[in-house]
């Protein structure tokens, strides 16, 4: 069986920006299986659980990657840094499991996939990725909304 990434928020784990789990089925499967290499990057760059919501600003995780946008939470603080270092790790937990799938939190500035919020903490979305899923990608790794 091949290992799947797999977001913590969605195997259970409360630990999201508000302190709770956004719990899918598919997700646990995963777990019970014994399939899922779990990790929450934003927790794994340092960030605490409750924290202030954050948001991309400036672009999606690409851009992040690439210095041109920044991670911002409601407060106005750059938690930049902290989004970077849970997406290094994020990656290198895949790439020591072998895993070359991963299943993420939508919509996240870490893990959202394909959408995500636009910056304006308005609930407003944008086309794009976060920061873990725009460097799962570049490293070769197929990631999808869970």
């Amino acid at each position: 069986m091949e290992p799947i990434l797999v977001s913590a928020c969605l195997a259970g784990v409360p630990c999201r920006y508000d302190g709770r789990a956004k719990t899918s089925a598919a997700a646990v499967g995963l777990v019970e299986a014994g399939q899922a290499v779990v990790v929450c990057p934003e927790v794994a760059g340092g960030l605490a659980t409750p924290r202030p919501a954050a948001e991309i600003v400036g672009g999606d995780g690409e851009d992040v990657l690439a210095g041109r946008a920044r991670v911002v939470d409601v407060t106005g603080a750059d938690c930049t840094g902290a989004f970077l270092d849970g997406a290094r790790q994020a990656l290198a937990a895949a790439e020591a499991a072998g895993a070359r799938r991963a299943l993420l939190m939508a919509r996240s500035p870490s893990c959202g996939c394909g959408r995500i919020y636009d910056g304006t903490f308005t609930g407003a979305l944008r086309p794009g990725d976060g920061v873990t899923a725009a460097l799962l990608r570049r490293a070769g790794i197929e990631v999808e909304a869970g």
